[in-house]
């Protein structure tokens, strides 16, 4: 086993179900803290943000027959891991939806766990030199591979993103804020989109 398999296999044993960490995350808004070392009033309250936003899209999210078909028929053994924060935005925006979407397939894990406590995992999956989350590992249930990632946006939004920051250099607060609102208007439709290209 390499390094990065046995760093999968470390975190997928201390990793906590969806339903454990949106109560992670709630303790946390309770507690007016949040994940991570860095306990600045910034980072709390998106953790609040961001714990409202997920108790809104665990109702919302809607997948369409097609995609539930799809994913009802994915017969692979398989266990996703995922890595994230709660102040992180596209983690608020993406997690709902990816559990939604977990809960269809048949022979399908997810678990979730902190960046900040797997940091050496997160090394080995950085986007463009970045600790960028939330990010997705598929892992074989069988085998134990890699056999995709996801993340941190979706495709699309990972455009407008790339594309803002060619034209600008770094992104903005109205960006981010913009990024938000096309978030809420896909309704997780691209995440959808993109998960059934990682599948198939």
């Amino acid at each position: 086993m390499d390094t990065k398999q046995a760093l999968i296999k470390n975190a997928l044993a201390l990793g906590n179900t969806y339903k454990e960490y949106r109560e992670v995350v709630s303790n946390h808004v309770r507690s007016n803290t949040t994940t991570g070392t860095n306990q600045a009033d910034a980072l709390i309250n998106y953790t609040k943000l961001n714990d409202a936003r997920m108790k809104r899209l665990d109702k919302t999210t809607k997948i369409s027959e097609g995609h539930q078909t799809i994913f009802s028929n994915y017969q692979k053994k398989v266990t996703w891991l995922v890595l994230t924060e709660s102040w992180c935005g596209d983690a608020a925006q993406s997690l709902p939806v990816l559990n939604k979407i977990a809960l269809l397939i048949p022979h399908l894990t997810l678990k979730v766990v902190l960046r900040d406590q797997h940091k050496q995992l997160m090394e080995h999956f950085l986007t463009n030199d970045a600790m960028a989350i939330p990010k997705l590992i598929a892992v074989d249930g069988v085998s134990g591979d890699i056999i995709g990632t996801w993340g941190p946006r979706p495709s699309v939004a990972t455009k407008m993103v790339t594309d803002y920051k060619a034209a600008n250099g770094s992104l903005s607060p109205e960006f981010k804020k913009d990024l938000q609102v096309w978030y809420t208007k896909d309704k997780g439709q691209s995440i959808i989109e993109d998960i059934t290209q990682v599948l198939t």
